[in-house]
């Protein structure tokens, strides 16, 4: 018998987020964002089952598209940290790779380069973020030598980034916003603000193109329930098994460090899962876990291969009874909070030794 860690990928749930994501913005348009191997659950597979879906599809580097453009994918494919070098603007052009543009290097190799087939330009502005994006101030220049180059589609998107769309007490959102409006407000073009969070409940990011990610997997971007986050059907289930059962007596330690103690007679499961399969090492002792429909409570560190539960309130646990890690009863997102982390980072980091079944 195979080692039963396996992640499976539910591909219905994963086109009704979509589908819900693009109804939330019907005068718009979403290119769906599979980058880190579409958050963890499998670049190709995900890219194929939404590419009758989108317009586009997103990643973070030519690298990744390259990826999707070899399995067979023919949609256009944006670049949404644009080009590093200058000879990827050539392979960009060859290959229908839209490119985010954030930089005045970015603008000189695009202007020079020598094309057989204009670009497709998303042009993006630091509205706040201050991580990628040319000043507000700079995009009637920038834009005006786009729209004048050969190299460059005559249909230059301008776009933002929104910082704290997730916190929806913040009015930073609307700052930025309200800045990235100021700043294009002079230029007939199409915008694009909206991420997951700005689709999900901001109504002001939702403009001609979005841009959805974590909310296409299930997953909300928000740490409190929110109206629209809440139909979000979960894509990814995280299964194991128990492959093994033990009686520990009151006083005995469980695990690594000894760093759980029993306080009464206590049935141990160990599970077939650790973060060599993505389960964070940082989840405490508490953390929820699925055994048989079940909670019951992590104990004891968690190790590359292996976890423990404490199984002692349940009526019977054999050895191949059935462990969620998380999935639509237990969410990536709850149990990256009592990791100390996000559900992003929870689902990305997963490596391949789980398997994927897509169904």
């Amino acid at each position: 018998m195979a080692r039963p860690t396996t992640a499976f990928i539910d591909l219905a749930a994963l086109k009704h987020n979509f589908q819900f994501a693009q109804r939330l913005v019907p005068e718009g348009q979403c290119v769906a964002v599979v980058k880190a191997n579409a958050y963890g659950h499998g670049a190709v597979p995900v890219a194929k089952a939404l590419e009758p879906l989108a317009p586009a599809l997103g990643v973070a580097c030519i690298e990744e598209a390259d990826e999707l453009r070899q399995a067979g994918i023919h949609k256009p494919i944006l670049l949404l940290e644009g080009v590093f070098t200058a000879d990827e603007i050539e392979q960009a052009s060859a290959n229908n790779y839209w490119i985010m543009l954030e930089n005045q290097q970015q603008l000189h190799s695009l202007l020079n380069a020598e094309l057989t087939q204009p670009i497709k330009v998303w042009l993006k502005l630091d509205t706040g973020m201050h991580r990628l994006g040319i000043n507000p101030e700079q995009v009637t220049e920038f834009y005006q030598q786009l729209q004048a180059s050969p190299n460059v589609d005559n249909d230059i998107i301008l776009a933002t980034h929104l910082a704290c769309g997730d916190d929806l007490g913040s009015d930073f959102t609307d700052t930025q916003i309200a800045c990235f409006m100021a700043a294009v407000k002079d230029i007939d073009a199409p915008l694009s603000i909206g991420n997951s969070s700005g689709v999900l409940a901001w109504p002001k990011a939702r403009t001609a193109w979005n841009r959805p990610g974590y909310m296409l997997y299930g997953n909300s971007p928000f740490n409190i329930p929110q109206e629209n986050a809440d139909q979000l059907q979960q894509v990814m289930t995280l299964k194991s098994a128990v492959i093994s059962v033990r009686e520990v007596a009151a006083g005995e330690s469980v695990g690594y460090a000894a760093n759980w103690t029993a306080e009464r007679p206590s049935t141990i499961a160990t599970i077939a899962v650790g973060y060599g399969d993505g389960y964070p090492r940082s989840a405490p002792n508490g953390t929820p876990v699925i055994v048989n429909g079940q909670r019951v409570k992590l104990v004891g560190n968690v190790s590359m291969d292996m976890i423990t539960v404490d199984v002692t309130d349940l009526d019977s646990v054999a050895i191949g009874d059935e462990v969620i890690l998380w999935g639509p009863e237990l969410t990536a997102n709850e149990i990256a909070q009592w990791a100390g982390t996000i559900g992003y980072e929870i689902l990305t980091r997963m490596p391949l030794r789980a398997p994927r079944i897509y169904k």
